[in-house]
């Protein structure tokens, strides 16, 4: 077990922020749709968002561990979450308007898939070293 968390240090602590993100991603989304602010896919870019921005500056700190080329890093990381945020918008409407599934349950079902995309895209573009 222990080698298993030596092994995957970065990828829990990306999970473990992932969370923090995820969980105002939800809470932002949440609010909007309860208070009918929005419908769900505007409630989505604005919670997808603010936890994008939120977990960049996690990971960038205490995670990846990088200081340099912070432009750089935050315009491929949030280029990174369009992609990202492109595919949660998409299986949304897959299970929203085409299947009706509850909107609170489908947000959290896109959450896992994105995440895994995310993390090996970041991962190889956002936070690698330079040299």
């Amino acid at each position: 077990m222990k080698n298993f968390l030596v092994q995957n240090k970065q990828f829990l602590l990306y999970c473990i922020i992932g969370m923090s993100g995820t969980t105002l991603d939800f809470t932002v989304y949440s609010l909007l749709l309860h208070t009918g602010a929005l419908d769900y896919q505007a409630a989505n870019v604005i919670g997808y968002a603010s936890g994008t921005l939120l977990s960049f500056i996690l990971n960038a700190r205490f995670n990846f561990c990088v200081t340099d080329r912070i432009p750089r890093r935050m315009a491929c990381f949030f280029g990174v979450a369009l992609l990202g945020w492109t595919v949660s918008a998409a299986l949304l409407h897959v299970f929203i308007a085409d299947y009706r599934f509850n909107k609170y349950l489908s947000k959290l079902a896109t959450l896992v898939v994105v995440m895994l995309l995310q993390y090996n895209l970041n991962r190889w573009f956002s936070f690698r070293k330079t040299e």
